[in-house]
């Protein structure tokens, strides 16, 4: 088929000719304006906020309760722990343990601290295990502030004495930065556009175009955080997303403005056409990821809400930049886009006669039509395979990773293990109890009683009242650990069996970090489902506005449905049964965290969708031109093959580099994305979408009022170009 040729028209073309034309200008106000919003966001944006606290739950109303009465306690803290196989009283042993306490006394960030050796309550009764908590004397305090402190304690250990430094802030203090993930993932893109497209001109275009928009994009993240606070890991998410798509938008525009040019159209027409054709796919796709991104507004969670603002600007930034920035970019090169070229042999065009003849079919075109030869098998097997892969997400557990799950060489990780060894698991795991009293009178002392007589209770601290006597509070300790399952359940039993069943503790509230944690668990497990119908739904209108056809959308909802089930089953695979988790970075066997299935869904729906939109409308290009619904789909995959592989390649490439970085969170987030990706641009794309398409047939073109498939008005406006890649 040879591409018509004529000047394209249209509001995006006259966007592309005018970004062409006024090129300097355009690149003037993208640096000037990228520039500005750099300083101001890196200088003066938001901090971010991991407060995910708040709400309705019990544990937030404990919290809210504890703040108000108990403010003096409200403080971060630090554990030091001690392990000395000789017992701490050895008088070398001794000398060390002081020199160290008195080191974390003095410093200025610290308040007091009490020695193990003035309360027998902080040793165990073999003398080998200690511990102290040291409080931090501001409320916010830096965690460059507390990395001497942990690389002191740290230093101090030696064969006859271990010490660590344990807490949130130490666990902050020692987590190194990201490092090279961005940069290898960067050069992994480099290397597949410079392989796709055998140009460094042709590849450094579309890095350049969403670097400069990546900036942009994260330093509005920093400035929109004032209004709409984020956690800390958005940033890093926004990077690897904004970096993922905003090459993919640019590879699809570069790739339509060379076949344009190949075509004997000159810079501008082929510029202005590939905005108006390509241009129109990538704005469809970059709107499709930022209204699956808001189906995160239903979990009614404030930092959720916040990450979806956040990442939706990055993808915003980054569609917006390769519709004006990336055509200006062009008018730069003109036909020199294929300068600096990789040698190698010359190959006819895909959509030559030649090329489609019986004799040159292209790769991708004999497996669709090995594919189309037996659909019904090629397609349960598919469908089977998905299937099996999504079968371990029945047993998904959500949590938060704590200092049990770091790298076994971390202070936090070794303190942990000490105070797990010396005084429990359950001790980096304690119920905070709350209630309001009507007077210093009122004895929670029963119900004290009850829960540290419940199973799976180590022990329980005696009830406290607070300063203005309208609160008490008193802590119990689990026999299980932060992340075990049976410490879930035992909240749950304390709040649905032994404290309404206890006199007075109907009124006792259970929080505490770990309680938090279940109750967030809890909330995102129930909302999930709602979610995923929102997204779905919203998706689903958007995507039968731009291809007509109600039977194609009901195929992509499905099939992006079945790929990220399958994704979500090896997610818990590696990470929650720990298959391969070591050698993917994961220090031990963990749940999912909270956060990372809900934020994959709306990201690889999304980014589905638009894979699914590239694939179809090249189908319904050549289903419009020939009216046959098996010649469309093989004729349409042998045209969209080779760039879909190269953006999902990139795409996985950004992902995969997460399991370089020491955020475990990000590492869970980035590999189940990568395999997402992979699964949908193999077995959904290559298997799935040419059987289902070829056992429903005229079928695929249906929707509601209109004429029969293969009449003028069946066909769609040529949305389709859009996937001229």
């Amino acid at each position: 088929m040879v591409l018509d040729t004529t000047p394209a028209g249209g509001t995006l073309a006259g966007l592309g000719r005018f970004c062409f034309r006024r090129r300097r200008l355009v690149l003037l106000v993208w640096v000037v304006g990228v520039l500005a919003v750099a300083f101001a966001g890196f200088g003066y944006g938001a901090a971010p906020d991991n407060d995910f606290s708040g709400g309705d739950s019990p544990s937030a109303k404990a919290q809210q309760l504890m703040v108000k009465h108990f403010p003096e306690e409200q403080g971060d803290t630090l554990t030091l722990a001690i392990r000395a196989d000789r017992g701490i009283d050895d008088p070398a042993v001794r000398r060390k343990i002081e020199k160290v306490v008195a080191r974390l006394a003095g410093s200025p960030v610290t308040g007091p601290v009490t020695s193990p050796y003035q309360d027998r309550s902080l040793v165990t009764r073999d003398r080998r295990i200690a511990r102290t908590s040291i409080p931090l004397s501001a409320k916010e305090v830096e965690k460059s502030e507390v990395k001497p402190l942990v690389d002191a304690v740290k230093e101090a250990s030696d064969a006859r004495v271990t010490l660590a430094l344990g807490g949130y802030m130490a666990e902050k203090a020692e987590t190194p930065p990201q490092g090279p993930a961005e940069s290898v993932g960067i050069l992994a893109a480099a290397v597949i556009l410079f392989i796709a497209f055998g140009s460094l001109v042709a590849m450094g275009l579309p890095m350049v175009t969403a670097l400069l928009a990546i900036v942009g994009g994260l330093a509005l993240m920093k400035l929109v955080g004032h209004l709409v606070p984020a956690p800390n890991f958005a940033l890093t998410f926004g990077a690897m997303i904004g970096l993922g798509v905003g090459i993919d938008y640019a590879l699809f525009i570069v790739t339509r403005y060379k076949d344009g040019l190949a075509d004997g159209a000159d810079p501008e027409s082929a510029a202005a056409e590939a905005i108006a054709t390509a241009g129109h796919a990538v704005l469809f796709a970059g709107t499709t990821v930022v209204i699956a991104l808001m189906g995160l507004f239903v979990m009614g969670q404030r930092l959720m809400t916040g990450l979806a603002v956040a990442t939706s600007l990055t993808v915003l930034v980054t569609m917006i930049a390769a519709l004006t920035l990336l055509p200006a970019f062009l008018g730069f090169t003109g036909h020199r886009i294929n300068a600096l070229r990789l040698p190698r042999r010359s190959s006819r065009r895909d959509g030559s006669a030649a090329a489609r003849s019986p004799k040159r079919l292209t790769l991708a075109e004999r497996w669709a039509r090995v594919v189309q030869r037996r659909p019904l098998i090629a397609a349960l097997l598919a469908g089977g395979a998905l299937l099996i892969l999504a079968v371990p997400t029945l047993s998904m557990r959500l949590s938060q990773p704590d200092a049990s799950v770091q790298p076994r060489d971390r202070s936090s990780c070794i303190s942990y293990e000490i105070l797990a060894e010396g005084f429990g698991p359950g001790y980096g795991a304690p119920l905070v109890f709350a209630a309001e009293i009507d007077s210093e009178d009122t004895d929670l002392g029963p119900v004290a009683a009850a829960v540290a007589g419940t199973d799976g209770i180590a022990h329980a601290t005696p009830p406290r009242v607070s300063s203005d006597g309208k609160a008490a509070t008193f802590v119990a300790f689990p026999t299980t650990g932060y992340q075990d399952e049976a410490t879930a359940d035992l909240v749950h039993r304390l709040r649905d069996d032994v404290l309404p069943g206890t006199p007075g503790g109907e009124r006792v509230l259970v929080g505490g970090p770990n309680a938090g944690t279940i109750d967030v668990a809890d909330e995102v497990g129930s909302r999930l489902p709602l979610m995923i119908v929102v997204v779905v739904a919203m998706s689903m209108v958007l995507l039968i506005a731009l291809v007509r056809s109600v039977t194609i959308a009901l195929q992509a909802a499905v099939m992006n449905l079945l790929s990220i089930g399958a994704a979500y089953g090896v997610l818990v695979a590696v990470v929650q049964w720990g298959w391969l988790g070591t050698a993917l970075g994961f220090p031990a066997a963990m749940p999912v965290t909270t956060w990372t299935p809900m934020m994959m869904f709306p990201i690889l729906f999304g980014l589905s969708m638009d894979y699914q939109v590239f694939l179809i409308s090249r189908v319904r290009e050549e289903y419009a031109r020939t009216g046959d619904t098996r010649e469309a789909v093989a004729r349409g995959l042998a045209r969209t093959a080779k760039v879909i592989t190269a953006a999902a390649a990139i795409m996985i490439a950004v992902f995969t580099t997460s399991l370089l970085g020491p955020d475990v969170a990000v590492k869970q987030g980035g590999l189940g994305m990568a395999v997402a990706v992979l699964i949908d641009a193999t077995i959904v794309r290559m298997v799935f979408v040419p059987a289902v398409m070829e056992l429903c047939g005229k079928a695929n073109w249906w929707m509601p009022g209109r004429r029969k498939p293969g009449s003028s008005a069946s066909v769609p406006l040529k949305v389709e170009e859009g996937a001229g890649v």
